[in-house]
């Protein structure tokens, strides 16, 4: 058994603590994203204190995870996130966090240059401001480069670039790539799944199967771009993409919602897959003693997929996109790279699909001036 096998059977079965722990700040949010995963635009009046956040991040420091994804909504929103992300770099808490850009101006940039321990992605969905705005907003994309400028003129480091892909953006893929070498920055691809707003419009914007083969080739030919395991589903093809490749759910990942509940990862968002609440008995103990976790850490059935001979390389794919689109746990990924997933959907052919419990999406779209 390969090395990579042999760490793909453990973690499947669950670690002590989580490698990554996602943690959406605040559901506060200055644009409205098409896709949102987590439907933010207004601020939940329950979100965790500055007190209990901090309480949180001594949990985190204590249990040793290696670093925490800070998210939103736009976690620049909140008005102690510099206190927050301080406190966590000096308990020695790696802190990445996902902005949309638009509260990088010259000063901040400076004053996250300075810190150690932090990461930055910048979020944009196309090379240009016709792709971009189209999901992210109006002005999002002058936004999100004066954001890159900032970070570039402030000598912050290599930050991420990071990309939602859409089957209109597939094809700038060598874009993006010149894009990230411009800024020395890294370039990161992300999975659209149908998971809070995201379910209204993935029927218009996944990559389509051949897209998703062209994205799988480019990928493979480079290892060096980062997918954080987001197209292991696209392994089937053949040669397995960099990194687990395997659902990571209530085993190596989950996330955290600005209210404190603990969800099994960041695109399930929904009562079903609800572990705990940190207010509770603190996040420890939902980790190590959630029902929902101890049954995702038991071996999988191979449902629909088990006369698939790919089902080793693709693990029967993501269990955010089957749900949010109306398939089984047990049925084929609804972008199975053999089209198996677009058979299942035909058969199912429902009219109303599951969607994230919390909605805190704005009522009126949001404009961006261009200072």
């Amino acid at each position: 058994m390969s090395v990579e096998l042999k760490l793909r059977d453990r973690f499947e079965r669950g670690l002590a603590a989580p490698i990554c722990l996602t943690w959406e700040l605040t559901y506060a949010c200055n644009l409205a994203c098409t896709h949102c995963l987590s439907s933010s635009g207004r601020r939940d009046p329950r979100e965790l204190t500055t007190d209990e956040a901090v309480t949180l991040i001594d949990e985190i420091a204590a249990m040793q995870i290696f670093y925490i994804n800070i998210g939103g909504g736009e976690p620049m929103m909140r008005s102690d996130f510099f206190t927050l992300v301080d406190y966590a770099v000096n308990k020695h808490v790696g802190v990445k966090f996902s902005t949309n850009g638009t509260r990088i101006d010259a000063l901040a940039a400076r004053r996250l240059a300075a810190s150690d321990y932090l990461d930055i992605q910048v979020s944009i969905d196309g090379v240009d401001a016709a792709t971009n705005d189209v999901v992210r907003g109006k002005g999002s994309y002058a936004s999100a480069r004066r954001a890159m400028d900032h970070l570039r003129d402030a000598n912050f480091g290599p930050f991420k670039i990071s990309v939602v892909m859409t089957r209109d953006n597939v094809g700038q893929l060598d874009d993006f790539e010149s894009l990230a070498s411009d800024y020395g920055a890294q370039l990161r691809l992300t999975r659209l799944r149908p998971s809070g707003r995201g379910v209204d419009v993935w029927d218009q914007l996944h990559p389509t199967r051949q897209q998703n083969r062209d994205l799988y080739q480019w990928l493979l030919a480079r290892p060096h771009i980062l997918t954080g395991d987001s197209f292991f589903h696209l392994s089937a093809l053949g040669d397995p993409l960099e990194g687990l490749n395997l659902c990571g759910a209530g085993r190596v990942v989950c996330l955290i919602d600005p209210v404190g509940n603990v969800y099994a990862c960041p695109f399930v968002i929904h009562d079903e897959f609800l572990a705990g609440n940190v207010r509770d008995a603190g996040f420890a103990a939902v980790w190590r003693d959630s029902e929902l976790f101890r049954s995702l850490r038991e071996p999988g059935s191979a449902g629909a997929c088990a006369s698939c001979g790919s089902f080793d390389a693709c693990r029967g794919g993501c269990m955010a996109a089957k749900f949010f689109t109306g398939l089984e746990l047990t049925d084929p990924d609804p972008e199975c790279v053999f089209g198996h997933g677009e058979t299942a959907l035909e058969v199912k052919r429902l009219s109303i699909r599951p969607t994230s419990s919390p909605d805190h999406s704005r009522r009126t779209p949001v404009f961006l001036g261009s200072k």
